[in-house]
């Protein structure tokens, strides 16, 4: 029987997949309706079983479960046709990929071994650790930087109710692919910088911080 993890990962792959579909060119000129049908189709189809499992199945057997950030980030881009749910300035953008990339460089290369601290352990339920990531997500509140708080929220009670397989804190607010989307959306924009990109200049994009 398919317990309830399975099924929220399975359902977050799916979003994964369905939000893919924001990124084929010529996307933004289908109404709205059109585009939810189309969303729509490609979520239910990624949950159709095929022999046996779901395409959703065989990607999460790859990938394993996204983080509660990553899926916070696939809802937003799926509503923001509908919804605008991120603010996209420059200011926000920067609110919300900085502290992932910056998380992202201080967790993988030491829980690798480069060093004797291993912050991954932390995630075990360190109280200053959690208590750290609770004033995050109050300053983040009282800033009006939501997303940033809604993520750390969602991760801690999801964490707290033993929502994944995992029992690590830093797996519910983390994840290679997020981290890399982070970390390559920081280092574009800041090429484009240096290259001399007009700051003024508009820069559509079918993601929601990018």
């Amino acid at each position: 029987m398919t317990n309830f993890t399975d099924l929220t990962g399975l359902a977050g792959i799916a979003s994964a997949m369905a939000a893919s579909v924001l990124l084929l060119p010529g996307i933004a000129g289908l109404s709205g309706p059109r585009l939810a049908a189309l969303i729509g189709a490609v979520f239910l189809l990624a949950l159709f079983p095929i022999s046996g499992l779901p395409l959703a199945g065989y990607l999460r057997g790859a990938t394993g479960d996204l983080s509660i950030t990553t899926l916070v980030l696939l809802w937003c881009a799926l509503l923001k046709p509908w919804n605008n749910c991120v603010a996209v300035d420059a200011k926000h953008r920067d609110a919300l990929l900085i502290p992932i990339a910056a998380a992202a460089l201080f967790l993988y290369p030491l829980a690798l071994g480069i060093g004797a601290f291993d912050p991954y352990r932390m995630g075990y339920g360190d109280p200053l650790f959690v208590a750290a990531l609770l004033l995050l997500a109050l300053a983040a509140w009282f800033l009006r930087y939501s997303v940033i708080a809604l993520c750390i929220a969602l991760a801690a009670l999801a964490w707290s109710l033993g929502w994944y397989e995992s029992g690590n804190l830093w797996d519910y607010l983390l994840d290679p692919f997020v981290s890399i989307y982070a970390l390559c959306a920081i280092s574009i924009r800041a090429a484009k910088r240096l290259m001399g990109r007009p700051q003024g200049e508009p820069h559509q994009s079918s993601l929601p911080i990018a």
